[in-house]
């Protein structure tokens, strides 16, 4: 990935927030006629050192994880896409000095690499699809479980997936938020996206990163 240093993101625990909040994460890895990609939810297990592990499942159809068992040796990449926000240079207080502004896109994004083991115990499959349930539903009011459901479909279900297990090799985080623009534009950045009721997690990250006063 493309590394400004300014925009650059290397502490763990953000990185890792951002997987939590964002879990669906393209899942890419290579075939026999290239690249290979699919959007699934994962788990992050943070506390597995030293970067953390990442947990899934894939429809026992969905010849990925065939790829993947075939070439456990072969690293994958995982990219999970945080909030993102177009910027017009109308916002900019350059534009209104020199008039030398162009348009962006502001975004956050992690990137995780790491090798790959194929999992078919029914165990831990219903372990897997548990514990997402429970990280989507724990929240709610009247929150639905596995259990919910008549255990023999569940069975019946389990056998139609394969799990997967990431170790996390390495991480990169990109927090591209208008940091490096100056301290005038990025404010009118901030306010600009106000205005519009737009993301309040791009707005957040603006104002954080830039070094603002946060509302």
């Amino acid at each position: 990935m493309y590394q400004p240093p300014h925009f650059q993101e290397t502490r763990q625990d953000v990185l890792h927030g951002l997987i939590r909040a964002h879990p669906l994460g393209l899942l890419i890895s290579n075939g026999a006629e290239g690249p290979v990609a699919n959007a699934i939810p994962f788990l992050l297990d943070a506390e597995v050192p030293p970067n953390g592990r990442l947990r899934a499942h894939l429809a026992r159809a969905n010849p990925q994880w065939r790829l993947l068992a075939d070439n456990p040796a072969s690293p994958v990449l995982v990219v999970f896409q945080g909030t993102d926000a177009y910027v017009t240079p109308s916002w900019y207080e350059t534009k209104r000095e020199t008039g030398k502004v162009v348009p962006t896109w502001n975004y956050a994004i992690v990137q995780v690499r790491g090798t790959v083991r194929v999992v078919e115990d029914q165990d831990w499959l219903a372990q897997q699809i548990s514990d997402l349930t429970v990280s989507q539903e724990g929240a709610r009011e009247a929150p639905w479980a596995v259990t919910d459901a008549p255990a023999t479909f569940i069975q019946s279900q389990i056998k139609g997936i394969v799990g997967l297990e990431i170790e996390i090799t390495d991480m990169q985080g990109k927090w591209k938020v208008s940091q490096n623009r100056p301290i005038a534009d990025r404010s009118g950045v901030a306010e600009g996206l106000e205005s519009e009721a737009n993301s309040l997690d791009m707005i957040r990250l603006v104002r954080s990163y830039g070094g603002l006063d946060c509302k």
